[in-house]
């Protein structure tokens, strides 16, 4: 059997219950590349249109995309589904699925602020401090302006965890 290698992240898709928005909240605030600008995409018998049923199943009929870049060069796919449901609570960390995505910035409270300016908001009162007294790395808990959980580190995720940060 041959050696398993870490593979690379591409890309994450994030729904969003208004993509004009969306774009202009990760592009401005998170400073994200648009790579492809807010494009309707149609059931039909198109490559696109048929890849799309095969994930989708039948009678999906439209939805908008988005496609953003990270600075470190991951692709980002925003959707809005004409269906589109806004849970109060978008919290639900117990389920099964991807509860949260993390980005990094030195000046995580700046970013933090900057969040909760455009309509997000803090899930913990303040920044937390992996190793108080000992290193600054921090972290904090947010939501994006669309329920959407995202975390912030101050440091890389190697860093941070290569020294037991329990």
């Amino acid at each position: 059997m041959s050696k398993v290698y870490p593979r690379t992240f591409s890309h994450i898709g994030i729904s969003v219950p208004d993509l004009t928005k969306a774009v202009e909240f990760y592009t401005q605030v998170l400073g994200w590349y648009e790579i492809m600008p807010p494009t309707q995409i149609v059931e039909d018998t198109s490559p696109v249109g048929e890849m799309c049923t095969d994930v989708f199943g039948p009678k999906w009929g439209t939805f908008k995309i988005a496609h953003l870049a990270t600075g470190d060069r991951i692709g980002v796919e925003l959707f809005e589904f004409a269906n589109q449901e806004n849970p109060e609570n978008n919290f639900e960390y117990w389920k099964t699925g991807i509860f949260h995505f993390c980005v990094q910035d030195p000046n995580l409270e700046e970013l933090a602020e900057k969040i909760v300016a455009a309509g997000g908001k803090k899930r913990m009162p303040k920044p937390r401090y992996y190793y108080p007294g000992e290193k600054p790395y921090r972290m904090i808990y947010m939501e994006d302006p669309f329920g959407n959980i995202l975390e912030i580190y101050s440091h890389s995720y190697e860093l941070t965890y290569g020294a037991g940060a329990y």
